[in-house]
């Protein structure tokens, strides 16, 4: 283990890292790109949050990856929905290297924003999107996808003035909701093995992912409700309402999730003291974080290192 920290990595920077990449000329906060073995990818390697959106469709190959340390493994016919705030790495490489070959569009929080995609409504079941970050596809929706795919690629390589901001947005949001579609189909057609949480209203759904976009942001120096209540302009109370609503957790279990999926990062891939991990998560000190690790995990912090 020699990594330090944590890799953040913004959709400029990733851009960088696929020579491809389809979007040059437009805007550094979105590209697409057809990836094949080891380009692009050697960034991954090591656990990283990208701080944006992709959408990735294996086509050939296979490899396993870790997605806020859960493992999956991902094959030909295979989508990848990243979220900000998720930890990923790529685990193992299959056998078959030589055919690894993906298509990925990227899009930062900022490009997102400015499109006509509403991610509340696309990916209204939170808790499942964070969850299930991968599902397949089957022959058909494989060839839509492509097709959108090539679509987008054809309207970039026109460079047409004005297309960032008509066409493409558009198309992209048109894509994003497809894809939202086939992996909601599928998440509502899966045997369920946790509580249904209450119906909510739109404006519930918009409140949370806006709480989980800032949790994913300031965990690390910020655990109390009062703080997110602040930032959304509403009273601690009223905001741990409409997040149990919502998503059937509290607030602080939110949190709390996102805390561990860090400790455990830096725990299990890098050399640092289990002190300065104390510093970095913002524990008062040591004893606490062993308590609070341990009830969370079973586990003390060095039992999970061993």
């Amino acid at each position: 283990m020699n990594n330090p920290t944590l890799h953040e990595i913004s959709i400029r920077e990733l851009r960088k890292h696929f020579p491809s990449a389809a979007s040059d000329d437009l805007s550094e906060d979105f590209f697409i790109s057809e990836v094949y073995y080891k380009e692009g990818l050697d960034t991954l390697k090591e656990p990283c949050r990208v701080n944006g959106y992709m959408a990735i469709f294996c086509l050939e190959g296979e490899l396993t990856a870790e997605i806020n340390l859960n493992r999956y493994e991902i094959s030909a016919n295979t989508v990848v929905i990243n979220v900000p705030g998720n930890i990923s790495r790529i685990h193992k490489l299959g056998s078959a290297t030589s055919r690894l070959h993906f298509m990925v569009i990227a899009a930062s929080d900022e490009f997102i924003s400015g499109s006509r995609v509403d991610f509340a409504r696309l990916f209204d079941e939170s808790i499942a999107i964070l969850s299930n970050p991968c599902f397949r596809i089957n022959e058909e929706q494989r060839a839509v996808f492509r097709s959108y795919f090539e679509l987008v690629q054809t309207l970039v390589a026109q460079k047409l003035p004005g297309i960032e901001q008509a066409a493409l947005r558009d198309l992209v949001s048109s894509a994003l909701y497809y894809a939202g579609a086939v992996w909601k189909n599928q998440i509502e057609s899966a045997p369920r093995h946790q509580v249904e949480a209450a119906p909510s209203s739109t404006r519930a759904k918009l409140v949370f992912e806006s709480f989980l976009k800032l949790v994913a942001k300031y965990h690390s120096r910020e655990r109390g409700m009062a703080f997110y209540a602040e930032k959304l302009c509403l009273t601690p109370k009223y905001l741990s309402k409409l997040i149990k609503t919502v998503s059937g957790q509290s607030g602080p279990e939110w949190i709390d999730s996102f805390v561990i999926v860090e400790a455990k990062n830096m725990l299990k891939y890098s050399d640092m003291p289990i002190k300065e991990i104390v510093y970095r998560l913002n524990f008062p000190n040591s004893s606490v974080f062993y308590k609070f690790f341990k009830s969370h995990t079973g586990q003390t912090p060095s039992e999970y290192r061993k």
